[in-house]
């Protein structure tokens, strides 16, 4: 009598706390109804409670951080490539005037 284990999706395991806690459904009663083990069903509870303010972290304020870095990258390249061509620059003429071109 090997049965499958069930492999709850976030929204599932939340959708089962939030009967717990929302609608005050007892412990014993949701395990029975899902067939669900006390002990896993107390882990994922620690988890959510543990990671539970990453639910309030806004992602956009990533996405802003990484824009300024790229820009800041880009502009020491330019910088950089300035310096090199600004330096060609100064060899090209003094090369020019060696020769008595200017």
């Amino acid at each position: 009598m090997d049965q499958q284990r069930k492999h709850y999706t976030p929204e599932e395991k939340v959708a089962i706390l939030r009967r717990h806690l929302l609608d005050k459904v007892p412990v014993s009663g949701l395990c029975e109804e899902i067939r669900l083990k006390p002990t896993v069903f107390y882990r994922w509870q620690k988890e959510f409670f543990e990671h539970g303010a990453s639910a309030f972290r806004r992602e956009d304020g990533r996405q802003d951080h990484r824009p300024q870095q790229q820009i800041e990258a880009l502009q020491a390249k330019l910088r950089k490539k300035d310096e090199v061509l600004g330096e060609l620059m100064e060899e090209h003429v003094a090369l020019k005037k060696s020769l008595g071109e200017l």
